[in-house]
């Protein structure tokens, strides 16, 4: 994710069309400046929306399940329909919808989600609300995917990290903003009043688009065909597989974590948005070192922010009854958790040169298999260790992750060295 001259880059740039202006050839005007960035942020920013619609369930969990009469575990679930939906789904929604414009194709996908929230705000029941999760769970992916490769093509593969860093500041601020802003809703109005407000951001960032981003067409896209080739890589296997085990971990006890600190800390509601805000403020930070470490080397970026997880998640529960304890142990698990959302992307990225957005959506998949895991086995060992061994059971599989990561290093140079 660095920036070269495209002179001595072989990739191909989206033609950025500016009405009444005509098309300059010197992408050197088209990678600098305002004209280079202003596309990301209006995605970083629809992002936002994006994937604050996914995650901010999490804070939601304890209201939504007084509300519809579910017990933690089986609202956990609407989770895990989320992701699981995502898994299933987005390497061939991506592969197919990448041959459309993307304007038409990022506003489309924002309308999708305010309808979506807005079901999900009048959901009288448990299968409603899981409908109102089915919906955006089939844009997602081809949002993600696409608005990165989108970004990658702006400023070129060596800058990939921090262009996405870029995109990914809509992930790290829905995680600052997003979920603890509606815990504190939820707590203050009712959960339902949550999806609302997303239902009316949704609508508003998809009509920002519509004034604002640039109509853009991606040439020589490859081939639904030839995108899945990619699969046949064991190295690539492996990187999904990674990516399922890093997100598994995080999510068996991060999905629960308003729970936690509910039960175990004794924090009401406010507080709980709070904690939670904390928690993304600091993902701030392993935003900005994961796009810098992932450029260097993906897979030791990996191991690194692995971890340093492994001590945030085994030290939370321990520390419930110390504040300074808490709060140093939710800080370390929120650096390297926002680290390696855009570490995990950018790797599966750089693994694939030749397809970055069907790589990108491999990663999405295999991310939200991951986390439709994790609550799975989050809410058993809920059922049956109780909530202080989330942290543990979280740590073991963030350690296979580790030694899956070792496994691939050692394969690299084999393979070429390809993500040298």
């Amino acid at each position: 994710m660095a920036m070269l001259s495209p002179v001595s880059v072989n990739i191909r740039i989206p033609l950025y069309v500016i009405p009444d202006r005509p098309l300059r050839k010197d992408w050197s005007f088209r990678r600098s400046g305002v004209f280079m960035f202003f596309p990301i942020y209006l995605l970083s920013a629809a992002g936002f929306t994006v994937l604050t619609t996914e995650f901010v369930i999490v804070g939601l969990l304890p209201a939504i399940s007084r509300d519809l009469a579910v017990t933690i575990p089986q609202a956990g679930l609407l989770v895990t329909l989320f992701a699981f939906t995502v898994a299933c789904f987005g390497p061939f929604l991506t592969a197919w919808f990448s041959r459309f414009e993307r304007k038409r194709l990022f506003i489309s996908v924002l309308i999708m989600f305010g309808v979506a929230n807005a079901v999900a705000a009048i959901a009288p029941n448990i299968w409603v609300m899981a409908i109102a999760r089915l919906i955006p769970a089939l844009g997602l992916p081809v949002f993600w995917a696409l608005a990165s490769e989108t970004a990658v093509d702006i400023v070129g593969p060596d800058h990939a990290g921090r262009a996405i860093a870029k995109i990914g500041f809509g992930i790290v601020c829905a995680t600052v903003f997003g979920i603890p802003v509606g815990t504190l809703i939820s707590d203050a109005f009712g959960w339902r009043s949550a999806f609302a407000i997303l239902s009316v951001v949704a609508f508003a960032k998809a009509l920002l688009l519509f004034i604002y981003l640039p109509r853009s067409v991606h040439k020589d896209q490859a081939s639904f065909r030839s995108q899945f080739r990619i699969l046949r890589s064991p190295l690539m296997q492996g990187h999904v597989l990674l990516s399922v085990l890093v997100f598994s971990g995080m999510f068996t006890a991060y999905t629960y974590l308003a729970d936690m600190l509910e039960r175990l800390a004794g924090f009401n509601g406010t507080v709980v948005g709070w904690c939670l805000m904390g928690f993304g403020a600091v993902g701030l930070l392993g935003n900005s070192l994961g796009g810098r470490l992932v450029d260097r080397h993906p897979l030791i970026a990996s191991l690194t922010f692995c971890t340093f997880m492994i001590g945030g998640m085994v030290m939370v529960v321990p520390s419930m009854h110390s504040l300074p304890a808490l709060a140093l142990a939710l800080a370390v698990w929120g650096v390297t958790q926002a680290a390696l959302f855009l570490v995990s992307h950018v790797r599966l990225m750089k693994a694939a040169p030749e397809a970055p957005a069907f790589a990108a959506s491999l990663n999405i998949a295999g991310a939200n298999l991951g986390i439709g895991i994790g609550a799975i086995i989050g809410g058993r060992v809920i059922d049956r260790l109780g909530l202080g061994s989330l942290g543990f059971a979280a740590a073991g599989i963030i350690l296979l992750s580790i030694l899956l990561a070792l496994l691939l290093m050692a394969a690299r140079p084999a393979a070429g060295r390809c993500e040298a």
